[in-house]
């Protein structure tokens, strides 16, 4: 199979604990033996290795299919006649937003009723890169409640907000012992499993910087980490992995073949990260200035993605709404708040303007009056705009894609005019800067990262995600 051959990031691996082999399905590219490597990973565990801050090289993605824990769905997410899985989330103050929201998004996308639930007072939380989110419900209306998965993203604090509450601690405790599935990532494994004891004698992986809170017999290095009911992983950048192998152990490998190919996972001959055409330099006197518009609809994937990646470089990034109100529900159903109203935020110039793409969102951005003003100054001042999925149509639509290379989703890519560079993740062409969306957003953002301050501050970023930033 080929659909997951050249995920976002190159670098990633599953390892199997050799306590309970399990079939496994293959998902890089057709030479691999899936089946020799799970062998080989009963066989010589990596334990006890010492991490480094970079993801590994050249390992290979291997998936587990469904055990006894949770029944396999084989024929469709929507299949009506498959019970639906729930799944719960915990959010709270200082959570990775990258990891909680694509790790929802990715499940929703599956079939899965998904229930992100704040564990602090009120269900607003200010995640690690500042993003905003409101969480469906509190945690105290989940004790009672039986899920088919457990997943905690990481960040810090929320590693610890999340280990803090005793109400978690006793639904998560309760998963374990009734053998359910829960995952944890990032910081999770270390900072939140272990001191509960639900990590003892189960080989874990977790983000670099953690690693030394591992027992060092128990600890691996590899991206993602299957032992029995519980799946670990490292961080921000191996979220989508993350994400698509709870979906494996829920559903099966037809649904996770499915959400895989929705979400853009390249395979092999599509490996071409970046092209750009006409280069000028994207050099500021001062820190850079970006503005990210979003609606109501739009993907909460690929805003979170930017505007964390963007931060975590010290890009100053405001999020402003063109609806009435400060609040949109994303098109997963994540809710988001923003910093402000776009017609608060047109007060102000921006370095860099970028859209984020869904469909009913790129909608509702095309349909701001002000929006568009913006862009039209933007494009008359020689500023840089971009955008990402379905929202190269809205630059195009207003007129500021002539005689531009771009890219853009699948789904839009035959409504463009100008020309197209198919193949690769992200293009940019003198001052615009576009991309397929989904799962390229990551590189998306870290080409503009490189762009502002060049190959040594992405790679830095990068590193930080735990996502293999591209030699050349």
């Amino acid at each position: 199979m080929e659909w997951l051959s050249s995920s976002l990031s190159p670098t990633f691996a599953l390892k199997i604990s050799p306590s309970k082999p399990s079939p496994m399905l293959s998902l890089p590219s057709p030479s691999f033996s899936c089946f020799a490597a799970a062998a080989a990973a009963a066989a010589s565990p990596q334990q006890g290795s010492k991490t480094s801050s970079k993801a590994p090289k050249n390992l290979s993605l291997t998936i587990p299919t469904t055990t006894n824990t949770a029944k396999t769905n084989t024929t469709s997410s929507t299949d009506t006649s498959v019970p639906t899985k729930k799944v719960l989330v915990p959010i709270g103050l200082g959570t990775e937003e990258m990891e909680a929201v694509i790790t929802v998004d990715v499940l929703r996308r599956a079939g899965a009723e998904v229930t992100m639930a704040s564990v602090e007072p009120q269900l607003e939380i200010e995640a690690s890169g500042g993003t905003r989110l409101v969480a469906d419900t509190s945690i105290s209306t989940c004790g009672g409640q039986i899920f088919d998965l457990i997943a905690l993203p990481g960040g810090m604090p929320g590693a610890v907000r999340l280990r803090e509450s005793e109400i978690l601690k006793k639904i998560m405790s309760k998963q374990a012992e009734e053998k359910r599935l829960y995952g944890a990532i990032c910081a999770a494994p270390a900072v939140t499993l272990l001191p509960w004891g639900l990590g003892r004698k189960k080989q874990i992986t977790c983000h670099p910087a953690f690693v030394d809170k591992l027992p060092t017999f128990w600890a691996v290095k590899s991206n993602i980490q299957v032992s029995g009911e519980l799946t670990t992983s490292r961080g921000p950048g191996t979220s989508f992995e993350f994400a698509l192998c709870l979906v494996e152990q829920l559903f099966g490998e037809s649904v996770a073949k499915e959400v895989g190919e929705s979400l853009l996972m390249h395979s092999a001959h599509e490996s071409l990260i970046k092209e750009e055409f006409n280069k000028v330099e994207w050099s500021f006197d001062h820190m850079p200035r970006v503005l990210i518009p979003i609606a109501n609809g739009s993907e909460e994937i690929e805003v979170v993605t930017i505007v964390d990646v963007l931060r975590r470089a010290k890009v100053d990034v405001v999020v402003a709404s063109v609806e009435k109100s400060v609040q949109v529900v994303a098109s997963q159903g994540t809710k988001i708040i923003a910093e402000k109203l776009i017609r608060d935020a047109s007060q102000s110039v921006y370095d860099l303007i970028i859209l984020p793409g869904g469909v009913t969102g790129a909608e509702r951005l095309q349909k701001s009056r002000i929006l568009k003003k913006l862009l039209k100054e933007q494009e008359a001042a020689g500023r840089i705009y971009g955008a990402v999925c379905s929202s190269p149509l809205v630059l195009h639509k207003h007129g500021l894609l002539k005689e531009k290379r771009v890219t853009a989703h699948p789904s839009v890519i035959s409504k463009l005019t100008n020309e197209v560079v198919n193949g690769t993740k992200v293009v940019v062409d003198g001052k615009v800067i576009t991309s397929g969306g989904l799962a390229t957003v990551t590189d998306f953002a870290l080409a503009i990262v490189s762009k502002f301050f060049g190959n040594a501050r992405a790679r830095s970023v990068a590193e930080g995600l735990v996502y293999e930033y591209p030699r050349n």
